[in-house]
């Protein structure tokens, strides 16, 4: 069970949050300001962090860089009535990994959480072999044998995210969402386009092929 921690100076809202987490399967924490989730990460392992961004004393973006700075990657999604794109801005260099706005529309909210938990978790791995093919996380390298290829860092995302869940589907969407962001402006077509570049560059590797399934999206093939 992944556990959640939220972050907000609002009681309401604590619980309210609380109560879709817990529907939803997380095991949810809560701190009422920045000092108290710092208290909360010290002592609990947390897997993606809720954060309100004005709050007392410690607010969202403080809390952000003090977590950055000393090392802490936990994904981290801010809710907050801030919506300029300054305000965005702002939290993205402080350290955050998405931005929503309130009033959260709460089925949005999960399904943000889910893409930052499963790139967490590709991220994590850092590492991932079949049979003669090596693909390496923190070097956005695939090796095979003599043959080492450093490639872009979205085809990487992508062949890595294929090939962590052989044979399951994901639509465009899916995909675009976890690889380029939900606040990216790229249509889904730039999925065919990078599908199509990592075909042309692994096309003699017999250990694994990219599949367009019709109507549907993609998914990877394992032929080892």
């Amino acid at each position: 069970m992944f556990q959640v921690l939220v972050t907000d100076d609002q009681p309401n809202t604590r619980k309210l949050l609380e109560t879709v987490l817990h529907r939803a399967g997380y095991e949810v924490f809560t701190a009422q300001d920045g000092q108290e989730a710092l208290r909360v990460l010290d002592e609990q392992h947390i897997d993606i962090l809720l954060l309100d961004i004005m709050m007392p004393g410690m607010d969202g973006y403080a809390l952000t860089r003090e977590l950055r700075e000393n090392g802490n990657n936990t994904p981290i999604l801010m809710i907050t009535a801030k919506q300029l794109p300054d305000d965005k801005h702002k939290g993205f260099l402080a350290g955050a990994d998405d931005y929503i706005t309130k009033p959260v529309d709460m089925e949005e909210m999960l399904l943000r959480i889910r893409a930052l938990l499963r790139r967490s978790q590709i991220i994590n791995e850092h590492r991932l072999q079949l049979g003669e093919v090596v693909l390496e996380y923190d070097t956005l390298t695939v090796s095979r044998g003599e043959d080492r290829q450093t490639l872009p860092q979205k085809e990487f995302y992508l062949l890595y995210k294929l090939l962590s869940f052989p044979n399951q589907i994901f639509t465009r969407i899916q995909l675009m969402d976890e690889i380029w962001g939900m606040e990216s402006e790229s249509g889904d077509t730039t999925v065919n386009v990078h599908i199509n570049r990592l075909r042309r560059r692994f096309e003699n590797h017999p250990e694994f092929e990219l599949v367009a399934v019709w109507g549907l999206g993609y998914k990877a093939v394992k032929r080892v």
